[in-house]
């Protein structure tokens, strides 16, 4: 569709116009004239309840955002990125990250080849390995068990992985412990590895290149830290790392027996790749059965997303939403917070996939976007955040929508304290949604005996809209559903703006910039710089004291 712009058709035009007629309109109203709205606004699916109705629209808005995605052609790009079509323009690449969740025996072939068959090769491998770690079959160079798991990798390779070990602790259950490194910063691996035995540790290296240089740093230094601590030689370090990568010749050059290598593929992009055998370290930590329920939670999603009309399509109807409230609200940010204390880095890993995905200003004819993209995701953990930005929430002079995402049992129920988690999280969306008036407020305040001066202080305007997200429990079937609703919550908004969601190109560029100035700081090298720049290289020359490789883990 050369040269498609959303914003010049009939369905963004009569959304322009509808906006203007309900844009003051408050939730708490339409709540009080219609007791039928949650009914109508709330979708059911497979043990998760997503409740919309505490957002500012009507029936009328879903129906035009419906059309708006039928003006995006949004079902024919659902097709072709199900189909393994490479809508990945700018890098000629099918995106395929749902085939790694499709049944073993489906057919998606990409070049001639059934990348289905090819995903589950290489899965099974990591999965075999993954249970020898766990039984106690595979061990380390002095003959003992291994107790530690280190992935060592950065972005997609560590955010995705990282979030789901958190998030199914209870599931883990094998005495292997995981941990994470992805900062180049030296603290973070010396910490990692402070009180743990190198004779009882295993380092799984995530790079597909095995060029990422954050990654190769900690790499290099972990076998260090390996050898410092036993004493052995370069030979002995091969039971104790392993890699996901396709460059076999880097990795036989680390040290890393070629069986231990797990391979990736480039149809599916570092984002999105925790279904693959980037999910390694999952597996290590909850086994073969818990992943394949991973996996089987989030193709559960992928066809509820394929089947189901858009009006009751949850991604689809999320996506919407988001548009409705970034495009034509200017409500530029959005908040996810998970009510539930093991999931706590899932918004760091939505802030990588959703912006790092739509955080683009040209479209996919290389045009440029006519409206604003990508929103800027943050948040954080229920209660904790209440304590915090909440205020903000309430009382600030933005429009922010949130995700509230609430498990309804607890792997660790201690007392009442699921209970009062779960009453927070509803009592903020119905106070978010409500807000309190001025007489409300001096109601609230003589009832209590007190001076009514303050009351302009207890005003709360509302009207803010959240949506619910409920889980039966966090499980991995659960999990999985949430990640690819996610998934395609993003790509659905993707289509939308007639951007790519599967480049990173202004990644690449501060990559290139890094390895410029890295030899720079060193007194080597002599790049044109601005000013600025230039200064700090040089702040750094002067104020840098050169030290030797410290020891790890002390």
């Amino acid at each position: 569709m050369p040269g498609f712009d959303i914003t010049q058709t009939p369905a963004w035009a009569h959304l322009l116009v509808h906006h203007e007629h309900i844009a003051d309109a408050h939730m708490r109203h339409w709540f009080e004239q219609d007791h039928g709205r949650f009914a109508r606004m709330h979708e059911r699916l497979d043990g998760m309840l997503v409740d919309f109705s505490k957002n500012r629209i009507t029936d009328e808005t879903l129906q035009l955002l419906t059309e708006l995605a039928d003006a995006a052609d949004l079902a024919q790009w659902r097709e072709r990125m199900f189909a393994g079509d490479k809508i990945n323009l700018s890098e000629h690449r099918a995106v395929l990250h749902t085939a790694l969740r499709q049944p073993r025996e489906a057919v998606i072939e990409v070049d001639g080849v059934n990348v289905v068959a090819q995903a589950y090769a290489a899965l099974d491998e990591a999965l075999a390995f993954a249970e020898r770690v766990r039984s106690g079959e595979h061990v380390g160079h002095s003959g003992e068990r291994i107790r530690h798991v280190v992935n060592i990798g950065i972005g997609g390779s560590d955010l995705g992985p990282k979030m789901v070990v958190e998030a199914l602790q209870s599931y883990a259950d094998a005495g292997v412990q995981v941990r994470f490194v992805s900062n180049v910063d030296g603290a973070h691996l010396a910490q990692t590895l402070q009180d743990l035995r190198a004779e009882t540790t295993l380092f799984i290296i995530a790079s597909k290149s095995f060029t990422t240089p954050e990654t190769l740093l900690n790499a290099e230094a972990a076998k260090q830290w390996l050898l410092a601590q036993t004493g052995w030689d370069l030979d002995a370090i091969a039971p104790h790392f392993v890699a996901i990568s396709t460059n076999l010749q880097a990795t036989s050059a680390f040290g890393i027996d070629n069986r231990h290598v797990f391979k990736m593929f480039d149809w599916v992009g570092g984002r999105y790749s925790v279904w693959s055998t980037i999910g390694l370290p999952v597996m290590c930590a909850i086994g073969r059965a818990g992943f394949m329920q991973f996996l089987a939670g989030a193709r559960a999603m992928d066809e509820h997303f394929l089947q189901q009309p858009w009006r009751h399509n949850v991604p689809v109807l999320l996506a919407l939403i988001g548009v409705w409230y970034n495009n034509f609200f200017d409500a530029h940010s959005h908040a996810v917070i998970p009510y539930d204390y093991g999931m706590r880095a899932l918004t760091e890993y939505l802030q990588q996939l959703d912006m790092e995905s739509n955080g683009k200003n040209v479209t996919q004819q290389d045009l440029p976007v006519e409206c604003a993209t990508g929103p800027i995701i943050w948040g954080s953990q229920g209660v904790n955040c209440q304590h915090a930005y909440f205020q903000m929430l309430h009382q600030g002079s933005r429009l922010i929508p949130s995700d509230f995402i609430v498990p309804m049992n607890s792997h660790y129920p201690l007392g009442k304290q699921h209970q009062v988690l779960v009453a927070n999280a509803f009592a903020q969306t119905e106070a978010l949604m409500r807000g309190k008036t001025l007489l409300e407020a001096e109601t609230e305040l003589l009832q209590a005996g007190k001076d009514t001066q303050l009351a302009a202080q207890k005003v709360f305007a509302g009207n803010q809209p959240t949506t619910s997200v409920l889980v039966d429990a966090i499980t991995p079937h659960s999990l999985g559903m949430l990640i690819a609703m996610y998934e395609h919550k993003v790509f659905v908004q993707g289509v939308i703006w007639d951007i790519n969601s599967f480049d990173q190109w202004g990644v690449e560029y501060g990559k290139v910039l890094a390895k410029t100035i890295e030899p720079e700081l060193a007194g080597q090298g002599d790049a044109q710089h601005d000013a600025s720049t230039l200064a700090l290289i040089s702040y750094f020359r002067e104020h840098h004291v050169s030290t030797t490789t410290a020891e790890l883990g002390h």
